[in-house]
């Protein structure tokens, strides 16, 4: 049987970083995955270039039943700290909204990147069975083979994406060696309505605008996006990861403006307008002509509509509430929300508590990151921390 001083499973983000952070220390490290190409979520991120980090990165910015847990392996691996790595492999970014870099060129530039930092073996196509104890360490069992290992890394990813190859199988194996495993639910992804939600969003599908969306007790405000299938777009995204089955959402469709104030003015104004043309200082045309008609004032003027009237048209841009069906799910989910359970995970290792010499790291981890590269962030800091624990033992 084949020996390993540590074994990596999986060859996304977080394992080939760990698998870098480990080189030049005269460790025999494997990485393995089933997958026939390394850093597919890599290669299609940020829409082919990569929003591979975020400036603003902080525990605040990420979804966990222990929100603190993340930010020992934050302030252990900064974004800064991953600049400096992309400055010195050439790779020319930019910078976008709120602290998101980007590649000017292809994501698959980073992919080489930690592709280069490596000294490790990469075992592609080659499907994970299981990871059984031994003694002081673990059988690997992959491809049929049993692979001797003194450490084991899960990387292997959550289930988003599943035509990337993403299985969770993560979570079994975790779990098979005594791991709690949070329940699990698609993140970063757009949700579905029912028929009388959906009449209105159909014939507005393709359209897009600036909304404040909340769900729990978080607002998001960021770009809305109508569908056919219902509500998109990246404040919709970030809403996604803490709704709930059953839970309504809520959308401010002008945010920062008064509808009710507007159209009050305007009916003194200009009282033979439509009500719609007066919206069309707060919405998109083809939204204010659709709010109007889903309140049943599509042929009122201005000057016939009295205070209640206002105020429902006003509530209706403000303060739209929404009871989502469900989501697009796995298949379009960015990342996997909920995963293994914190507290049986150090901090500042990823080690797991009750099993030593296992590593869990990335999206595996029940840390999920707002839309905008702090999940990538969270994969290089998480397996920046396990590589220094390894190293230092």
């Amino acid at each position: 049987m084949e020996s390993r001083d540590v074994v990596i499973l999986g060859a996304g983000a977080a394992g080939l970083f760990c698998a870098g952070s480990l080189a030049g220390q005269g460790l025999d490290v494997l990485v393995i995955d089933h997958a026939p190409r390394p850093g597919e979520k890599i290669r299609i991120s940020g829409g082919g270039r990569a929003n591979f980090t975020n400036l603003a990165t902080a525990p605040d910015r990420f979804h966990s039943q222990n929100q603190r847990f993340a930010a020992s392996a934050l302030a252990g691996f900064t974004p800064r700290d991953f600049v400096r790595l992309v400055d010195r492999a050439g790779i020319a970014w930019h910078e976008k909204t709120a602290g998101q870099l980007f590649c000017d060129g292809k994501a698959t530039q980073i992919t080489a990147m930690l592709l280069d930092r490596m000294e490790a073996e990469l075992r592609l196509g080659t499907p994970v069975e299981g990871v059984a104890r031994s003694g002081a360490g673990f059988i690997v069992t992959a491809g049929g083979r049993g692979i001797a290992a003194r450490r084991v890394v899960l990387a292997t990813g959550g289930k988003s994406i599943p035509k990337m190859g993403a299985t969770g199988i993560g979570y079994r194996i975790a779990a098979d060696l005594g791991l709690r495993v949070t329940e699990t639910r698609p993140g970063l992804v757009p949700l579905t309505f029912a028929a009388q939600d959906l009449d209105l969003c159909r014939p507005l599908a393709g359209l897009a605008t600036e909304a404040a969306v909340t769900a729990g007790r978080a607002t998001f405000r960021d770009g809305l996006l109508f569908t056919h299938r219902g509500l998109s777009g990246p404040a919709i995204l970030q809403a996604s990861s803490l709704w709930q089955p059953g839970d309504a959402v809520r959308l401010d469709l002008a945010p920062g403006g008064d509808a009710a104030a507007l159209l009050r003015a305007a009916r003194e104004a200009t009282p033979k307008r439509s009500p719609a043309t007066a919206l069309g200082a707060l919405l998109p045309d083809r939204l204010a002509a659709a709010v109007v008609a889903d309140c049943a004032l599509g042929e009122s003027r201005l000057g016939s509509l009295g205070n209640a009237a206002v105020e429902r048209l006003a509530a209706r841009v403000h303060r739209w509430t929404l009871r989502p069906v469900g989501s697009e799910g796995y298949r379009t989910a960015e990342v996997t929300v909920g995963g293994i359970d914190t507290r049986d995970l150090y901090a500042r290792s990823l080690e797991a508590r009750m099993v030593p010499g296992l590593h869990v790291i990335g999206e595996l981890v029940d840390v999920t990151g707002w839309l905008g590269g702090y999940n990538f962030q969270w994969a290089w800091a998480s397996a920046h921390a396990a590589a220094r624990a390894i190293l230092a033992d």
